[in-house]
């Protein structure tokens, strides 16, 4: 069909009919085999599960079977999918995606409200109340590797603001919880990538690349 970075493997273990595999290369440049879509037939035939239909001609047909894995080995895929993000996942997929942070104990209940709106919009939220400064959890956060912080204190209680902070951009302003919450949704929404991996220098003998996180 000359589809473009296709090319033909003869002998692939497929001796039940043909098949299409799709393989990746991770952030290290091992290939890898993931998804796969395949004709059976053999499990359809009169030696196995014997499976017939009635066609349009009101006559017994054979049927073909396709084997239809779109992520090939679930727990491959996510391991795959760790080590290219290097853990650091975009927002719409990180299992935390915004981390809550009071500035001190004096904001505790506004956090607690904060946490409450985000998790109402849908967005996957943690809360840091350890009694520790506030550089000292923003860097906890940058080390859990949470995409998304947002610090709140008793000016923004007030205001009914909070100051949003990236993982990689770093503070990116007070805003009102509202403009916050859609900006967070918006980035879910739109399963944008803005960090993309980028490649490093490459260990003696390996294809490797590498993750700016």
């Amino acid at each position: 069909m000359n589809l473009p970075g296709c090319e033909p493997e003869p002998g692939e273990a497929a001796f039940y009919g043909p098949k299409i595999d799709f393989v990746i290369n991770d952030s290290l440049g091992r290939e890898w085999q993931l998804g796969t879509v395949q004709l059976d037939y053999n499990l359809p035939s009169g030696e196995r599960f014997d499976l017939e239909y009635i066609g349009a001609d009101n006559a017994k047909h054979r049927p073909v079977m396709i084997h239809r894995a779109p992520l090939g080995s679930m727990e491959r895929f996510v391991g795959v999918l760790i080590e290219h993000f290097a853990g650091a996942f975009p927002l719409w997929l990180a299992p935390e995606q915004v981390r809550v942070i009071p500035v001190s104990e004096k904001s505790a209940a506004y956090a607690q409200a904060v946490k409450a709106r985000l998790e109402a919009a849908g967005l996957r939220t943690g809360l840091d109340a350890a009694a520790e400064k506030l550089g000292a959890k923003i860097r906890t956060a940058q080390l859990d590797l949470i995409p998304m912080m947002v610090v709140c204190g008793p000016r923004d209680e007030a205001a009914g603001t909070v100051s949003l902070r990236d993982r990689v951009d770093g503070d990116l302003g007070a805003m009102s919880l509202e403009a916050a919450i859609e900006r967070l949704r918006d980035e879910n929404a739109r399963r944008a990538v803005r960090h993309k991996p980028k490649p490093l220098a490459a260990a003696a003998g390996t294809a490797g690349g590498g993750d700016e996180y």
